[in-house]
């Protein structure tokens, strides 16, 4: 099967499709199709396949060649190493994942001058056999017939040799893939403030002493740990229950050596294997774990961004109607902005009833004249700062509005975004004589209108 045809088959099985649509699809995004494009106007030729389908496709298909790619790399950069088996090169060919195939290439990637190395160049791999294979020796005993002039003593020997296992074993892809489902599954993140950090990290006080499983961790909190951390307010740490699951973490490395007793060579190797986590695969496991954190708090905010934005854009118009647009304010006032029931702008004002001036009689009358004279059936009023207190104003200026003039529906709108389309270009270019501050209440009235219509332009 050919790497095409491989990754139609995987991206199909993922999506229920058949891999007849997804190569169909594959050439249209190839061609430089767009997925809305294909989803709306090439239904034909996919079979059907619907927006989220499609989305899912490209995703997984950038991640896929991206894949084969780096594996025919790590295939040939063995090969070039003379050291590509029958076995190894299975192995390579049914890694699923990134992840998966930087294990299996770690033991043969060039890499720096190392200890293991020169305890290597120093004749001690022999020695680190000789106790696993002989693990009723004393490790002390074994070590003196490797002593020369660069290993003068059995301890020096012995590190040598511990240095190579350690190597050994944080190259070990099957180790690796143990030990990070077992991270996934025990480990915690925990948050502790920098020392003097206190005041000047205040905004960040809720995670100043935190704990809680990396697993069950919502993006919000991963979002503001990461912040805290990347602004040095707090000191972030991933690993396992210290009582309970750091054992076990060290259990499984050396269930890896396979250490079954309590022999001398044993004991030894269970002090190597607990180094070497404690040392080494601890740290490996940190990082690849904050790695998948930051990725799958990205991830999922943008997913809860992309919803509260569809509910935003899809909210049902009010319709052409003449509507007054309230972009509330405490010290800087009330802006106010009439259109008519196409959009356009038929009046501005902004009002002071809060402090420090308190001109609730002001307001009142204000919005009292531009109601009846505008004929206004449609109140929108911006959710931010000083909405609830511009609400009850509007709410008290409805009673006091006379039997003959037809009472306005007020509506408390979503403000995200005005301020920005009020500073924009666009803005400028549509009022370039209106006062910034009132472009905002422009918008606030007319995404009541027609949510859609306005929200693009942000």
């Amino acid at each position: 099967m050919d790497t095409q045809t491989r990754i139609a088959s995987t991206i199909a099985r993922e999506i229920q499709a058949s891999p007849k649509q997804v190569t169909a699809a594959v050439e249209l995004l190839d061609g430089g199709a767009t997925v809305p494009f294909v989803a709306r106007y090439r239904k034909e030729v996919t079979g059907g396949l619907d927006d989220t389908q499609l989305r899912n496709l490209a995703e997984r298909l950038t991640y896929l060649r991206e894949l084969e790619a780096r594996r025919v790399s790590i295939r040939d950069s063995i090969k070039e190493q003379g050291k590509l088996t029958d076995a190894l090169e299975k192995s390579i060919a049914g890694a699923e994942t990134k992840a998966a195939l930087e294990d299996i290439y770690l033991p043969y990637k060039p890499k720096r001058r190392t200890r293991a190395m020169i305890a290597r160049e120093n004749g001690l791999e022999p020695l680190l056999r000789a106790i696993v294979s002989d693990r009723g020796a004393d490790p002390a005993k074994l070590a003196e017939t490797y002593l020369g002039e660069s290993v003068t003593d059995a301890k020096a020997a012995l590190e040598g040799a511990r240095d190579i296992l350690g190597e050994e074993l944080t190259e070990n892809a099957t180790l690796l893939g143990s030990l990070r489902e077992f991270m996934r599954a025990e480990a915690f993140i925990s948050a502790k403030v920098a020392p003097g950090k206190e005041q000047e990290g205040a905004k960040f006080s809720d995670y100043f002493d935190h704990r809680e499983k990396w697993a069950d961790i919502p993006s919000h909190r991963a979002l503001a740990i990461l912040r805290a951390s990347k602004e040095e307010v707090v000191t972030v740490d991933i690993a396992p229950d210290p009582e309970v699951s750091t054992r076990r973490g060290e259990d499984i490395v050396a269930s890896a050596i396979g250490i079954h007793s309590d022999a001398p060579g044993d004991r030894w190797l269970r002090g190597v294997a607990d180094w070497t986590w404690r040392v080494k695969l601890s740290l490996s496991m940190y990082v690849d774990l904050m790695t998948e954190l930051r990725r799958r708090a990205h991830e999922e905010a943008i997913n809860v961004f992309a919803r509260n934005l569809k509910d935003l854009l899809l909210a049902a118009p009010a319709g052409s109607k003449a509507t007054l647009g309230l972009d509330p304010g405490i010290r800087t006032g009330v802006k106010c902005a009439v259109v008519d029931a196409t959009g356009k702008l038929l009046d501005t004002a902004t009002i002071y009833p809060f402090q420090p001036k308190n001109d609730t009689r002001g307001a009142t009358a204000t919005l009292m004249e531009l109601i009846s004279r505008h004929k206004i059936e449609l109140i929108a009023i911006g959710n931010g700062t000083a909405s609830r207190e511009t609400e009850r104003l509007v709410g008290d200026v409805l009673k006091l509005l006379p039997a003959a003039v037809k009472k306005p529906t007020k509506v408390v709108v979503s403000e995200a975004g005005a301020s920005v389309y009020s500073a924009s270009e666009t803005a400028a270019k549509e009022f370039p004589d209106l006062d910034v501050s009132l472009r905002g209440a422009v918008s606030i009235a007319r995404r009541l209108q027609d949510p859609l219509a306005e929200l693009v332009k942000i």
